[in-house]
């Protein structure tokens, strides 16, 4: 029998964020905060802090050292860490430059101006060489399937690169229409060949997204910010019949959940044998291109 612990590792976590200092915060959430409207929510120690019943406690002096003990003492290889596009940018690339084989990048874009996007995503791809790009619709109060996301996709394409979105309610209070689960399905037919990851549950049309799942052949789902005891049902049971090559791990350290928490429970989730070093690292780094060499 395997499981969980025997590919401690070798793991692929694809949604880190480099440590940040607390009182940076308001920072690292500005485009997110600005979009909300109730009190609580800037007082919160991040936008959807009251879903988080201990979100990481921040403020080390040394966050690339911080960030790669976490992952040592956790046994995750690699780490798909998103570059920011209000604050720490440079700070995440000098990360990445120092630790290619244990930091990849990840552009989180905000496509309100798509040809500058594209100038962005190119140039991180020369210059930092991104491995994926992403984006948060309900933050940014773009639709998935809107025409000001579409230049991103085709660069993705050229760029053989995948993209990551959260799907389903977000937790910030934020409008959840952009990022309703069916608009993925006009995504798909207009870009067969873009590899798409779902992030963040696509709850409560997780069985839709399943559907989606088995529908597209380049469409895949991490379970970013779910501690692994909330893992979906409907994923789990698919995981384990016939997406085993669709699923991917995801944590969300340092923004919810640290590592610490992540690993201890995920050995309770009830894969089955096969699907561990699919779900673990093998998924991600098929998708990531992650042993393709570089240029």
């Amino acid at each position: 029998m395997s499981g969980f612990s025997d590919y401690k590792g070798r793991i692929v976590d694809t949604l880190v964020g480099l440590p940040f200092a607390a009182d940076n915060a308001k920072d690292v959430y500005r485009t997110i905060l600005a979009g909300t409207k109730d009190a609580n929510s800037k007082e919160l120690a991040m936008p959807a802090g009251y879903m988080f019943k201990h979100v990481p406690e921040l403020g080390e002096s040394d966050p690339v050292a911080t960030l790669i003990a976490a992952m040592d003492r956790n046994g995750v290889d690699v780490a798909l860490v998103q570059v920011g596009i209000d604050f720490g940018a440079d700070a995440v690339i000098e990360a990445a430059a120092a630790h290619p084989d244990r930091i990849r990048l990840q552009l989180e874009v905000n496509p309100i101006d798509p040809v500058e996007t594209v100038r962005q995503m190119q140039r991180l791809s020369d210059e930092a060489g991104i491995v994926a790009a992403g984006t948060f619709p309900a933050g940014t109060g773009i639709p998935l399937n809107d025409r000001l996301v579409y230049p991103v996709y085709a660069k993705c394409v050229e760029l053989d690169i995948p993209f990551f979105s959260t799907a389903g309610v977000p937790g910030p209070r934020r409008r959840l229409a952009p990022q309703k689960v069916e608009l993925i399905d006009d995504v798909m037919f207009d870009f067969p060949e873009l590899r798409f990851v779902i992030r963040h549950g696509a709850e409560p049309w997780e069985e839709l997204a399943v559907k989606l799942l088995l529908k597209w052949e380049n469409l895949y789902y991490s379970p970013s910010a779910f501690a692994p005891k909330y893992y979906p049902r409907a994923i789990i049971n698919f995981a384990n019949t016939r997406g085993a090559d669709k699923v991917m791990y995801a944590g969300y350290y340092p923004f919810g959940l640290t590592m610490e928490r992540s690993m201890s429970e995920l050995a309770d989730v009830p894969f089955r044998d096969h699907v561990w070093p699919k779900f673990l690292f093998e998924n991600a780094r098929r998708v990531l291109r992650l042993d393709k060499p570089r240029s």
